[in-house]
């Protein structure tokens, strides 16, 4: 079709929904506008009749994550993702759906590319879609709408309408790599500025790029903070483009559709068409059952299970050198008490406020800067590991802390060359009082 309806939807029924009518042939808006809440997408089901409809969601509800897998078997590669990225997501594996993309391996050897949504919240989406009578084709991140170009990333704000806040930015969408971005609201889009982003830019090169080592940032709106990058990151002001109109003319470039595997969308066929395809099918299966091939193929599949649970006991024994005795069927629950001992499983709200607390120190202790983090949800505490020039920037990181109302401990601090590593262990006060009294 030559006009297509695009929708950004958002992450709860009361967020704000953005859509628009795109002329694929002339490459022009045709109609755009907001909706205050999913209640009022029922308003664009006549523009969606007469039209293809593709939907972006929200880059923050989706993580993308590349995997190195040791097997080219697509079967073996998603039997296994999820167990082995089970100690990095907050959520039980089986409460979460997995996505699978068809790229090719990326400069870092990782040959299998996933995204991870909450089961939950895909079952939502389709509903707002379904109860307002809209059939979409494709249901596609926004961070892989954006635009791409080999070692580039690029950028753009979104606004909340005038009537809610003052058309104030809203969330940021950042990509910076084939596989690889993410949104951020305005407040971890500040911290990332001025935090993570300048170490990711220093580490993309670790070899040194052979011209400066420069990594080019395309802005496709005005962005805040970002006089607070790393100095080599660049800044391009591309022309301010409609961010729906802006992810209209990418989103082809990278086709990717998260409605696959429980969540794909069934083709209405003719009745006749489908009862010969069931006779077909039926046919076919006793064809397979009276000539043994089952047999082979039960071979084949058991000795690839077989393979895959050798390289998932290899890995959990890598990460864990001290387990003597692995067994496959209860591997899942020793990786929860695992998780549980170390405090793996996070409250996202805590971690943003603390995160939001820690951030003016590092705003007044610039020379000092993250190494990793880390936060234990049931302790409350936010373990930071850091490097700077002298050791007086630490005193100075834990006073400007102590002064913000957190309980600072200091770990042990050491030389490497012209620069001193060391830890903190920070808590709320209040929380610190709190677990006292429990």
């Amino acid at each position: 079709m030559a006009e297509i309806l695009y929708i950004r939807l958002g992450s709860q029924a009361q967020d704000e929904i953005s859509w628009l009518v795109f002329s694929s042939i002339e490459q022009e808006i045709i109609a755009s506008g907001v909706l205050t809440s999913a209640e009022q997408l029922t308003e664009l089901t006549a523009k969606a009749q007469q039209r293809l409809v593709n939907i972006f969601v929200p880059g923050n509800d989706v993580l993308l994550k590349r995997v190195s897998m040791p097997t080219k078997s697509q079967r073996s590669m998603r039997a296994a993702v999820p167990y082995m990225l089970e100690e990095e997501l907050a959520q039980d594996v089986d409460d979460l759906f997995f996505a699978y993309a068809d790229n090719a391996s990326d400069d870092d050897e990782n040959n299998c590319f996933v995204a991870v949504v909450e089961r939950a919240q895909m079952q939502m989406w389709l509903t707002w879609l379904a109860d307002a009578e809209i059939k979409v084709k494709t249901l596609q991140s926004e961070v892989l709408a954006m635009p791409y170009k080999q070692g580039e990333w690029s950028a753009i704000a979104l606004h909340s309408s005038e009537k809610t806040s003052g058309n104030a930015v809203n969330q940021v969408v950042i990509r910076q790599g084939e596989w690889q971005g993410c949104t951020l609201d305005s407040e971890a889009w500040k911290f990332a500025a001025e935090n993570i982003f300048s170490n990711q830019a220093h580490s993309k090169y670790p070899d040194g790029d052979k011209e400066n080592n420069v990594i080019t940032l395309n802005a496709y709106s005005e962005l805040p903070n970002i006089q607070n990058l790393a100095s080599n990151i660049t800044v391009i002001k591309d022309e301010e483009e409609l961010p729906l109109a802006l992810f209209a003319q990418h989103c082809q470039r990278s086709p990717f559709n998260l409605l696959q595997g429980e969540f794909k969308i069934k083709e209405q066929g003719s009745i006749a068409l489908t009862n010969w395809l069931w006779a077909a099918g039926i046919a076919l299966c006793a064809l397979l059952l009276n000539v043994g091939y089952k047999s082979t193929q039960l071979w084949q599949f058991s000795a690839q299970q077989e393979q895959v649970e050798e390289q998932i006991i290899a890995r959990y024994k890598k990460t864990f050198p001290s387990t003597k005795k692995v067994r496959i069927g209860t591997i899942k629950s020793q990786l929860n008490k695992k998780i549980a001992q170390l405090g793996g499983a996070s409250d996202s709200t805590g971690f943003l406020s603390m995160l939001s607390k820690v951030q003016p120190a590092f705003a007044k202790v610039p020379a000092l800067k993250p190494e990793s983090l880390k936060f234990d949800g049931k302790r409350h505490e936010l373990r930071l590991q850091a490097i700077a020039n002298d050791y007086q920037h630490f005193e100075r990181f834990q006073a400007v802390l102590n002064s913000a109302n957190l309980a600072v401990k200091q770990g042990a601090q050491k030389n490497q060359g012209n620069q001193v590593t060391g830890s903190f262990s920070i808590t709320t006060k209040q929380s610190s009082t709190s677990k006292g009294r429990s």
